[in-house]
């Protein structure tokens, strides 16, 4: 799979700050595609020491869920722990492993914040412009903003309001969990994106493509 090289992973805190608000207005808000044969689930770690991290992307059919493609990619860390910067952490490691990808996914379902995020430009949104694919940030915890507890119910979901604007849904995608924070990463819109993650839940709490790739991201961590 061909990337995207916007700019340079090799900057300065204070540059990558510049970088995500001007990114921030290249976020495409348009439906999904109409049929959505592959789904990709995105999620890294890193190693105990946090020198290393690894990446895996899991390739799944849809409606079906069944895998299709797994691959993953290893790599150092070049970039300081600073909240609301992570995707230069992690971003460079994700696209390393997409590069491996022989099959296109029509929708990429990412372990981070999409538009949800102080400048509007999280981890999904990050990765689905250098992806150029449609993205959705599903993430187990929330990076700003405020909301309204959902109902207990699945499917049940309540706005994430950041300044004022809602920018992701609080989704209960499994009766009495905690929910899941879910915003538009790139080229989607809002009620199809949680309409896709629910989608594609089963007896999880989290939607079957992020979940397999945590669990094989997981045991990749071991081996750093």
């Amino acid at each position: 799979m061909q990337i995207k090289h916007l700019h340079s992973w090799q900057v300065s805190p204070k540059e990558a700050a510049s970088i995500q608000s001007r990114l921030a207005g290249l976020v495409q808000f348009c439906p999904l595609p109409k049929r959505i044969q592959t789904a990709a689930g995105l999620d890294c770690a890193f190693s105990g020491d946090g020198l290393q991290m690894a990446a895996v992307i899991v390739v799944l059919s849809f409606p079906q869920l069944e895998v299709l493609e797994v691959v993953q990619a290893q790599d150092k860390v070049r970039f300081p722990y600073v909240p609301g910067l992570l995707s230069f952490r992690e971003a460079p490691v994700c696209l390393k492993a997409a590069e491996k990808l022989k099959i296109r996914p029509d929708v990429f379902l990412i372990d981070g914040q999409g538009v949800a995020h102080p400048r509007r430009l999280g981890l999904a949104s990050h990765l689905g412009l250098c992806l150029d694919a449609p993205a959705i940030g599903c993430a187990k915890s929330r990076l700003c903003g405020v909301y309204e507890e959902p109902q207990t119910e699945k499917g049940s979901w309540s706005p994430l309001w950041v300044d004022g604007q809602p920018a992701g849904a609080v989704v209960r995608t499994r009766r009495g969990v905690k929910p899941l924070f879910v915003s538009v990463g790139h080229r989607a819109v809002l009620e199809e994106a949680v309409d896709f993650v629910l989608g594609c839940c089963r007896r999880c709490r989290l939607p079957e493509p992020t979940r397999l790739a945590h669990q094989q991201v997981s045991l990749l961590k071991k081996q750093l």
